[in-house]
């Protein structure tokens, strides 16, 4: 995609008001060329006529028509400017909105290797410079070229000779902006690029602000974020100092216009071959003529820093996902039954190693299935293929006998419910949160679904009840109440296919048991995907799979897998052992997970 041919295509929505603008503008144009031609009449009249009433009517008339113009001058200014402003401040909105839903498709692992101040920088500073654009830089070169145009035909009018040698420093200014835009824009990259690095790490270290207290390392971040802090404050000096070389060079190569109108003028006045009138509008009109000249290198500079916004946005629009809708896919037309099947499926990420081959799977609708194995051994990415978080590298998933790469993703994701360890929970009150799993449920379906959750107790208490809130990423709850937030928000989705991972770890035994009884709740009549649950979970489900080595091993029921001497049977006498050995320092809740 071409830097600004996205940007247009948002101006196009804003024709009203850029129309106006241009309109307002062109008169603008006529009433600056107007006001000198005034001043240069009163001249030739004060040289060519004595003082009488007519002389009298005559300035009054030219005082009334130059006040008139200069009321009308600020109004058509008010009308450029605001009419310009809403389509720029339109177009930001616009393609914020644009980068936003783009982000939105592109795949988990765009997001694994780009850091979010990254995305951010783009989505709020580079699109920012648009208006700048739109509103500033395009306006003023139209005015300035209009400017341009209209002075130098009456320029020619008065003395074409005069005219021509006036015109002398414009090839200079030609090669300055020139010059300017080939050092000006790759600075302003780099400006750009520099704030989306320090975007980048204040984001991480407000994050992890907890961490960087816990380990004292106030000072050393500090220090850290100091570094971005200058590496801008540079990069930003460097394309300030260009621009103020550009400045001062347009200025000064402009003012050679005026020594040359002197020279030449002045001596055709003093052989009357011009005359008093003539001269002295020809220098009024010249400062018009190199008015626009000079903000030209203004405007210049806002199209260059909007350039280089526009390259960097156009970088993210050129991502395209990696998982999309395929050209035949088709939206489930009823709720799922839930029943999965794996063909052959292997997976790696990149090129790197795989991390499953050859998983041949069958799981029943509304059937419970726990998987097991050691860590790392691919549980949690075999349970994000099924939601097409990625997608398999080989072989294929099923649901309900359709290949889920042949549906959409709308339609495929509506039918899972995804409950993780690590809760994620938006700044908002309990009750967003909950409702995010159907944000239009009713009171009532909102607390069954609190109910089902075993979270009513906990909000009740809380000072607002479900109009609490809870800071970001829930940092007011404890991770058990997390967990039950995350719950009540499946409920109220209501999927025919739910995943768990590691749902109830790294909370205590009382808060585990409510937590499991609201589990079970919810895995009623849905096909249940369980990663590396504690004992309990997995001994009910209606099938195990042990994955090792990138492989399913072992499959079957808890008792079936016992009756075996193999991973699975290890595996759950290494806990059982652990679990033992906590037990008896007295704190069994702390056992950790071998699944």
């Amino acid at each position: 995609m071409h830097s600004l041919k996205f940007v247009f295509v948002y101006a196009r929505r804003y024709s009203k008001p850029l129309g106006i603008t241009v309109v307002s503008m062109i008169l603008l144009v006529g009433v600056q060329l107007l006001a000198p031609w005034i001043v240069r009449t009163l001249i030739a009249a004060v040289q060519g006529g004595t003082w009488n009433e007519a002389s009298l009517n005559l300035v009054t008339r030219l005082a009334l028509l130059l006040l008139l113009l200069y009321v009308l001058r600020g109004v058509l200014s008010f009308l450029r400017s605001y009419q310009a402003h809403v389509a720029g401040w339109g177009v930001v909105a616009d393609a914020r909105q644009h980068i936003y839903e783009h982000l939105q498709r592109l795949s988990l692992r765009f997001y694994e290797d780009t850091q979010t101040g990254q995305l951010m920088s783009r989505t709020v500073n580079d699109s920012d410079l648009f208006e700048r654009l739109i509103a500033h830089a395009v306006p003023d070169v139209a005015v300035n070229v209009l400017t341009l145009v209209g002075v130098s035909a009456v320029l020619f009018s008065i003395n074409w000779r005069l005219t021509l040698l006036s015109l002398v420093p414009m090839p200079l200014i030609v090669l300055a902006l020139r010059g300017f835009a080939k050092y000006v824009r790759p600075a302003f990259r780099e400006r750009q690029q520099q704030m989306g690095e320090l975007n980048a790490t204040l984001n991480d270290n407000l994050s992890g602000i907890r961490e960087i207290k816990a380990f004292t390392q106030e000072q050393r971040e500090a220090l850290h974020v100091g570094e971005h802090i200058g590496a801008f404050r540079d990069s930003m000096l460097k394309a300030l100092r260009l621009m103020a070389t550009f400045e001062p060079f347009v200025d000064f190569t402009s003012s050679l216009g005026s020594i040359v109108v002197i020279y030449f003028g002045g001596r055709l006045a003093f052989q009357q071959v011009l005359p008093i009138a003539d001269l002295v509008a020809f220098f009024l009109y010249l400062d018009l003529f190199y008015q626009p000249v000079r903000l030209l290198s203004g405007a210049w500079e806002n199209i260059q820093e909007a350039l280089a916004g526009a390259d960097r946005v156009a970088e993210l629009l050129n991502e395209e996902p990696e998982i999309d809708d395929a050209a035949q896919a088709v939206a489930l037309p009823q709720r799922a039954r839930g029943t999965l099947a794996f063909h052959d499926v292997s997976f790696r990420y990149g090129e790197g190693d795989w991390v499953l081959e050859g998983i041949n799977l069958e799981v029943p609708a509304r059937s419970v299935v726990a998987l097991v194995g050691p860590t790392g051994v691919g549980k949690t990415t075999l349970a994000s293929l099924i939601p097409r978080f990625y997608d398999v590298c080989a072989g294929s998933i099923e649901l309900d006998g359709c290949d889920i790469r042949d549906l959409t993703l709308q339609s495929l994701r509506q039918q899972i419910s995804i409950v993780l360890q690590d809760v994620f929970l938006f700044h908002g009150s309990v009750r967003e949160n909950i409702l995010f799993g159907w944000p239009d449920a009713t009171e009532e379906d909102l607390v069954r679904a609190a109910e089902i959750a075993n979270a009513t107790e906990f909000i009740e208490r809380l000072p607002n009840g479900f109009d609490t809130m809870i800071g970001e990423r829930g940092v007011k709850l404890s991770g058990g109440q997390k967990q039950r937030l995350a719950i009540a928000r499946a409920v109220l989705k209501d999927a025919p296919i739910l995943i768990l991972d590691e749902a109830t770890s790294s909370v205590d035994t009382e808060t585990e048991m409510l937590i499991q009884q609201a589990l079970e709740r919810l895995m009623a009549g849905r096909t249940t995907i369980i990663i590396a649950h504690r004992l309990s979970t997995v001994r009910n489900a209606d099938m195990i799979v042990v994955l090792e080595g990138k492989r399913v091993v072992e499959q079957g029921t808890h008792l079936e897998l016992m009756a075996h001497d193999g991973l699975y049977r290890h595996l759950n006498e290494v806990q059982t052992q652990v679990e033992r050995d906590w037990a008896r320092i007295g704190e069994p809740a702390a056992a950790p997970n071998v699944f």
